[in-house]
């Protein structure tokens, strides 16, 4: 439902250099630190906040201010040499606050050798050389180019949505973590704060109305579904055209791999999504193991890189439509939407991931979004700030989300049937679990319970050696527990393993789950349907790797050309 909110402009006006998105520079020579604040507000002033410090943790402050109140971070300068603090540990802290912030490294010329280190180690988009005199000819066009990619952005949020909801109600949080993983920036407000009350007074509203989203045009959206939130953020949510070369389900890793080479390579593709491209890899706090990144690289950050490679080659992504039945027209392969509507293709690749198992604990659904949350590590992580948090799961998920949770948390708390981690983690997260202090792992234990009124107060842990259970005191409890397909709504159309994953080219052969209709031999991934395909996780046998799934979506690809030229 929405509604009007006619006394919202003059709180959007109250103060026009807040709206504007800011560009930090920091830098511990004041005089170093005076000329390019000069030289920047100069040329950016009027459409830029230009902020300046001489300290990092003077220029971390500023962040977190701007990142409680919503405002948008669109490049960051940071001098190499700072006492206490170098520009890299300073940039690498900034990520967090503002990962899609533009990122520049101030450096001497004797320190270029770290700042080509530093573009892998924060993701660093440029390194200048000091001086960068004149700015006309070293300054201004690299800081443009840089603007222009941040503006440019697929799916740049407006900086003044705001959402106004309690701290445990179910849906506050699933709204606000659409949002996030949309890369839509948002202003949180709770209901029995001063600042909610008044936006929802302003929207003719109460505090049952929960939670209310209002929109940069004013419009307020009482318990918005996904779709009417991505209507009207500016997300694409239904394709352009009937027809396509390709159509690709899922917008994980193996998706996004598919979206980017079949457009890049002259197909017509369109990429649909039910919630937000980057699948569960895109909730990572911090991917380590991916080729081509030696210190690391956020989930949030990898999925932005591939949508943007993926809609600049062409290819259509859509969001918040859930695909619910897959059908063979003759040659066309048909993809059909909840909402009725449908899509037509010569080519399908399913990449639809995988979901956590949900858990049968007692208590766990009636607290689920009250303190117990599936996933979800990066979005909760600030409530959490010295929190005594447990994790279920012994996998890379898990160990992720844990080191992540550690940062701010008093403690992190792993639960794990198993007798370690080794067999089921890979080893680089073991060995950091290990270094870390306030993280402690529980083997051969496993929860059977929580306790709540209107929130999770409490953990019920079974030691499985004795047979003992032990209560504890929690707030967070976050599940990382197996791996459900999605393949439900595909019903009896292709054939799945006996845990729901799908079958292609030599286990589906291998299996004789399924009979091959053509004279030739299925390709490598494809499936018990000619001309449809699966790629990573929801594929059986695949390794359950981002580097993998990409890898799969790639090769699937090069199996759709294979197909169209000779069905």
């Amino acid at each position: 439902m929405s509604v009007p909110v006619p006394n919202a402009a003059p709180a959007r006006a109250a103060d026009a250099s807040q709206a504007k998105p800011s560009i930090l520079t920091v830098d511990d020579d004041p005089s170093v630190s005076r000329a390019v604040a000069r030289d920047l507000r100069r040329r950016y002033g009027e459409r830029y906040r230009i902020i300046r410090a001489e300290s990092p943790e003077s220029a971390l402050e500023a962040l977190r201010e701007m990142t409680l109140r919503g405002e948008a971070v669109a490049l960051i300068l940071a001098d190499y040499r700072m006492p206490m603090m170098s520009g890299i540990e300073f940039l690498e802290q900034a990520m967090d606050l503002f990962p899609m912030a533009r990122r520049v490294l101030l450096t001497a010329y004797a320190d270029t050798g770290a700042a080509i280190d530093a573009i892998n180690l924060v993701d660093l988009d440029h390194y200048l050389l000091k001086p960068w005199d004149p700015p006309e000819e070293k300054l201004y066009p690299v800081v443009d180019a840089l603007l222009e990619a941040w503006s440019t952005t697929e799916n740049r949020p407006a900086t003044d949505t705001r959402v106004i909801g309690h701290r445990w109600d179910p849906r506050s949080s699933e709204v606000r973590e659409f949002l996030a993983r949309n890369q839509l920036s948002y202003r949180w407000f709770m209901a029995d704060e001063p600042e909610g009350a008044r936006l929802l007074s302003a929207a003719g509203l109460d505090d049952t109305a929960l939670p209310t989203v209002i929109c940069a045009d004013g419009t307020a959206l009482v318990t918005p579904t996904d779709s009417e939130l991505a209507a009207h953020l500016g997300l694409q949510t239904a394709p352009s055209g009937e027809f396509y070369d390709l159509v690709v389900v899922g917008g994980g890793p193996a998706g996004l791999g598919a979206a980017l080479y079949g457009a890049s390579e002259g197909l017509r593709t369109v990429l649909v999504e039910r919630t937000a491209t980057g699948g569960q890899a895109g909730q990572s706090s911090r991917i380590e193991n991916y080729l081509g990144f030696p210190d690391g690289v956020s989930g949030a950050q990898l999925a932005d890189r591939a949508r943007r490679q993926a809609t600049r080659f062409g290819a259509e992504l859509i969001t918040t439509r859930d695909v619910v039945a897959l059908e063979t027209n003759g040659s066309a392969r048909t993809v059909r939407f909840d909402d009725g509507t449908s899509v037509d293709a010569h080519t399908v690749i399913l990449a639809t991931g995988v979901s956590y198992r949900q858990h049968d604990a007692d208590g766990l659904e009636a607290l689920t979004g009250r303190g117990v949350y599936y996933g979800s590590a990066v979005t909760e992580a600030a409530r959490c700030a010295d929190q005594d948090v447990y994790i279920v799961g012994g996998a890379n998920s898990a160990g992720q989300g844990a080191l992540f949770l550690a940062r701010s948390a008093r403690s992190v708390t792993i639960v794990v049937r198993a007798p370690s981690l080794a067999a089921s983690m890979s080893h680089y997260l073991v060995a950091q679990i290990e270094k870390t202090p306030n993280v402690h792992v529980r083997t051969c234990t496993e929860v059977v319970g929580v306790d709540g009124t209107d929130h999770l107060e409490s953990i019920r842990l079974r030691d499985n050696t004795t047979g003992d259970v032990e209560s504890v005191d929690a707030g967070f409890l976050f599940l990382f527990i197996g791996a459900a397909p999605r393949t439900d709504w595909l019903g009896g159309l292709l054939a799945r393993d006996q845990h729901g994953f799908i079958l292609s080219g030599p286990d589906l052969l291998d299996s004789g789950a399924g009979q091959w209709p053509l004279d030739r031999m299925p390709h490598h991934l494809e499936t018990s349907v000619p001309g449809v395909y699966a790629a990573g996780d929801v594929r059986s046998q695949s390794a359950k790797r981002v580097a993998s799934a990409v890898g799969e979506g790639a090769m699937a690809v090069m199996l759709v050309h294979r197909y169209i030229a000779n069905p």
